[in-house]
């Protein structure tokens, strides 16, 4: 799908324009990518196969739903930003936030096949399993070292954490469900995935 051991450079990071649009089109968009995080030299990379949409206000599943809080004020802010956040008490989730600034959006990347770094990842997640070091949104986190310190992190700048382009163009069969882990909102399937991908969450 993708293939390691090249540097940065031909790593191109998304830009905002990407991110400025309707969550959805951000969410589907965003599979098939690499995520990226550098670690002194070390780049850890991953290939996004598993999101989910989250929306504002019409959204009841959202952070945003009832508007700007502390926690949630990055998703007010401008698209392509990360959107870090600690739930049941002991995991961290990875979002990028979408859709023009005011108008909150967020996607969160809930699994990604690793590509490169993988022996770090190894050591992040203490686990030799390879598919099982960020099949995810929580195992994402860890094997690729994010914490609430890359909350309000800007993307498009490609440092230590962003979202890139890939060489492969080959077309994605891409399934939508409902999303997992909440309780409104069940009607919506902003849940997607690459068909067939072993590194899915769940099928």
């Amino acid at each position: 799908m993708h293939s390691s051991g090249r540097g940065t450079a031909s790593l191109t990071p998304l830009k905002r324009p990407f991110y400025e649009r309707d969550t959805l089109r951000v969410a589907r968009e965003l599979l098939g990518k690499v995520l990226v995080r550098r670690l002194g030299a070390t780049l850890l990379e991953g290939v996004i196969v598993e999101v989910e949409a989250y929306r504002g206000y019409d959204d009841p599943a959202s952070h945003a739903y009832r508007g700007p809080t502390r926690r949630n004020q990055v998703m007010f802010g401008q698209p392509g930003h990360a959107y870090v956040y600690f739930t049941y008490g002991m995991h961290y989730c990875l979002n990028v936030t979408t859709e023009p600034a005011g108008q909150p959006g967020a996607v969160l990347i809930r699994a990604a096949q690793p590509v490169n770094g993988i022996e770090r990842m190894k050591k992040e997640r203490r686990t030799e399993r390879i598919k099982d070091l960020a099949n995810g949104p929580a195992k994402l986190t860890r094997a690729f070292a994010v914490t609430r310190a890359l909350n309000g992190h800007d993307l498009t700048l490609g440092t230590e954490l962003f979202m890139a382009e890939t060489a492969n163009s080959e077309p994605l069969e891409i399934v939508s469900t409902r999303r997992i882990g909440i309780r409104v909102g069940l009607d919506r399937p902003w849940r997607f995935f690459i068909k067939g991908n072993p590194f899915v969450s769940r099928p």
